[in-house]
């Protein structure tokens, strides 16, 4: 381990200015805009401007055909979608994030909103979660305006807003969620969270951090990278961003939680952790659900369509 580089891994560079050099660029995916459907496009999307001071902007999804009962409009489930990456990679419009958020429009099916929130270094937490109640915030003000953006406030059901994110996206929800109990956000309702393979850490190791450190795709060296790039500076990996087992205040504030999905996979060095959320959140009274397979890896739904799929039908199932 003593020669490998987490930097060549994630293939970045650090520069001497705090940012880093993304070496890597992966392919887009335009949204299709209002324009008409082309042959089999089962999802409509749009790009919408969230705050252009920070050039955050969400991106909009829906069923091009709208289920509805009895000759009516039916509201669809409202998911807020916060991408995986580390802190320091991807875009709601990279393609997997964009085919995979379709998909998850078209199967619950679901009104989404995947949030291009700003990424570490350049912005370092709590940037990402004051994004995430950006979004949340954004969709509670097209709630109650008669001019708001028409693909929320005609299919939208705000009694059915659900958290949803991936890895770091997770920790975002989790974050966002406890934020939240302090803020009046009706007419909007959070009817739960969905926490896929949730990146939280803390220093002292775990088994399965230990057990797996050279793990192929998320060794020790890039977790520990990761957290280095996305903590305020001057803090460590027992701060409550990346530690939130740690801190009595978000213990007790737990307690408040709603409904609560949990998925998790054994390969992943990081299970450990995700199974000790899980215990914490049952002995504070949380309804959580959790989903973990013993085999599979963190992030295993990037390359594995079927694991994807399996994944989806856990949130579909804990949606509807």
């Amino acid at each position: 381990m003593s020669k490998f580089d987490p930097y060549e891994h994630l293939k970045i560079l650090n520069n001497e200015d705090g940012t880093i050099s993304r070496l890597v660029q992966f392919p887009q995916k335009p949204a299709t805009g209002d324009g008409e459907l082309l042959p089999g496009q089962t999802v409509v999307s749009k790009d919408v401007t969230l705050d252009a001071t920070k050039k955050t902007w969400i991106r909009i999804y829906r069923p091009a055909k709208i289920p509805s009962n009895d000759n009516k409009i039916a509201r669809l489930p409202l998911v807020i979608y916060f991408h995986a990456g580390g802190w320091i990679l991807f875009n709601v419009n990279d393609m997997m994030n964009h085919e995979a958020t379709n998909k998850l429009s078209d199967e619950v099916p679901a009104i989404a909103v995947a949030v291009n929130f700003r990424l570490a270094p350049e912005t370092r937490l709590p940037g990402q979660y004051e994004d995430a109640m950006d979004a949340l915030n954004w969709v509670k003000k097209q709630s109650t305006d008669p001019n708001g953006e028409p693909w929320i406030t005609q299919y939208a059901d705000f009694s059915r807003v659900f958290l949803y994110g991936t890895s770091c996206g997770a920790n975002i929800v989790l974050n966002t969620a406890l934020r939240v109990l302090d803020q009046d956000i009706s007419p909007l309702t959070i009817a739960g969270i969905i926490l896929c393979q949730p990146f939280i850490g803390g220093k002292k190791r775990t088994k399965s951090e230990l057990k797996m450190a050279a793990d192929m795709f998320f060794p020790l060296p890039v977790i520990d990278l990761l957290w280095e790039l996305a903590l305020p500076k001057g803090t460590d990996r027992d701060h409550r961003y990346c530690n939130p087992l740690g801190d009595e205040h978000v213990k007790q504030k737990m307690k408040r939680l709603g409904r609560c999905l949990v998925i998790g996979f054994g390969g992943d060095p990081l299970i450990d952790r995700q199974q000790d959320l899980v215990q914490l959140m049952v002995m504070q009274g949380v309804m959580v659900e959790a989903r973990f397979d013993d085999v599979g890896f963190h992030g295993i739904e990037m390359i594995d369509p079927r694991r994807a799929s399996a994944i989806l039908n856990f949130v579909k199932e804990f949606i509807i």
